[in-house]
């Protein structure tokens, strides 16, 4: 009777545990590692991520900002950096530019005087840019057009582009420059802008010169090709051959005129910082070391391909000579008959 309780207890308490399957144990294995490789990967891209934002935040910093220059205190409104937006100045970005505008009139030799500064590595001259009217039409205008030039976006054959170290144009004075002239001496104060004068002490030379151009540009003597500048001494022989009559009459008046309108603009733009040249000064001196100076830019010696048209005495120049000539004696413009300069 006791055996069989006994055996009974046994049986009440003995519980068989179930075996479990492997393919179970080893989907759950899988699982495990399948959440555990996600999160290391997540973990990862984000540190690659963190990285290349860090990597991106470094080269913007290590921009660095231009060496102050070694000049004078005065001479710092006249030194830019400018930055163009149609192209990099690369390594040049740090080399200083300076602004300068030549003002002159028609005919009195600023279109050799610009080439003669175009032949200066470091110096960009865009010739007569208000020239054509609408950039000339209001003030507006001609402050994009002159921030357009002194940002180093204007193109031009003239242009260095990266390493210039001046950039201007040339600006004859009934281009809009003596009507907008108080807009235009406040831009040329704001913004560093140096003036460059250049005027011819004969205006009777200066007239003959107005006259064969205009005369040319009708008849077109060159093959029925107008040129206001030549290359070869034989297309400036056969232009030279053109002698003008002058009107007596009005010839004091006229140079009269031009008189006023060159002190003018001297009395107009005095305030800017400038410089006065002549041309029959450039003529027996062409290196321009002054203007070079001026500029701050390194001397370099300067060349033009550029044949001068009328040379020798008035005389031989004017068909009228004797009418010219009893018309300014005895006046203050008498002078302009005997002043003679060669080359």
């Amino acid at each position: 009777m006791a055996d069989g309780l006994c055996s009974f207890t046994k049986d009440i308490f003995v519980i068989k545990v179930p075996k479990k399957s492997p393919l179970v144990l080893r989907m759950i294995v899988l699982v495990f590692a399948m959440v555990c490789g996600v999160y290391i990967c997540s973990i990862c891209l984000k540190q690659i991520s963190t990285h290349s934002k860090a990597g991106y935040l470094h080269v913007q910093v290590i921009q660095k900002p231009c060496p102050e220059p070694q000049i004078e205190p005065w001479e710092i409104p006249y030194v830019h950096y400018p930055k163009p937006k149609t192209y990099s100045r690369a390594e040049c970005a740090c080399n200083p530019v300076r602004y300068f505008a030549i003002l002159s009139m028609q005919r009195s030799g600023s279109g050799w005087f610009e080439t003669l500064l175009n032949n200066h590595t470091n110096i960009s001259s865009n010739g007569e840019i208000f020239s054509v009217k609408v950039r000339r039409s209001n003030t507006s205008t001609i402050g994009e057009t002159l921030d357009k030039i002194y940002r180093l976006d204007w193109l031009s054959s003239a242009s260095k582009n990266e390493c210039t170290a001046a950039v201007g144009l040339k600006w004859m004075l009934n281009q809009g420059l003596m009507q907008h002239h108080a807009d235009i001496v406040e831009y040329f104060n704001t913004r560093g802008v140096s003036v460059i004068f250049l005027f011819r002490r004969n205006l009777l030379r200066r007239m003959i010169s107005v006259l064969a151009n205009s005369y040319d540009r009708d008849v077109k003597l060159l093959n029925g090709t107008h040129k206001s500048h030549v290359h070869s001494p034989h297309e400036a022989e056969i232009l030279a051959n053109y002698k003008p009559i002058i009107n007596a009459t009005l010839l004091i008046p006229n140079l009269k005129q031009v008189e006023e309108t060159t002190a003018k603009a001297l009395e107009y733009f005095k305030s800017t910082r400038h410089i006065i040249l002549y041309y029959e000064d450039v003529v027996k001196n062409h290196t321009l070391i002054d203007v070079q100076h001026f500029l701050k830019v390194p001397l370099r010696e300067l060349k033009s391909r550029q044949v001068k048209i009328h040379k020798g005495s008035l005389s031989s120049q004017i068909k009228n000579w004797d009418d010219v000539q009893k018309t300014l004696k005895g006046t203050h413009f008498e002078n302009f008959l005997h002043s003679d300069y060669r080359k």
